[in-house]
């Protein structure tokens, strides 16, 4: 004797057939157009490290030049710079996460 499989193990019913446009069609992003398009999403990531360079560039400047105390400065600077530019890339983060869920 077979038994029927209980009602929650039926197999779901067949999809209908895809028409020729109905389905997205996707391009390859390149880097220039991800950068753009990451660019938007969060403004504040570019230019936590556009400072960030800044400071580094100035600070190993003025230690070339033997002012070292400005280079120490620099160098505090860029620890800062760094923090608001991960900070800024752990929002971006939460904001997306918060956006993808609504």
């Amino acid at each position: 004797l077979a038994r029927a499989p209980p009602p929650a193990m039926a197999a779901p019913p067949p999809l209908p057939p895809l028409e020729p446009g109905s389905m997205p069609v996707f391009r390859e992003e390149g880097f220039a157009d991800k950068f753009v398009r990451k660019t938007r999403e969060n403004p504040l990531v570019p230019l936590g490290c556009l400072c960030t360079l800044g400071v580094l560039t100035y600070g190993l400047i003025s230690f070339k030049r033997g002012n070292v105390r400005r280079s120490q400065l620099m160098m505090r600077a860029r620890i800062l710079a760094q923090g608001f530019t991960f900070a800024a890339l752990l929002g971006g983060m939460a904001a997306a996460a918060l956006k993808s869920k609504k």
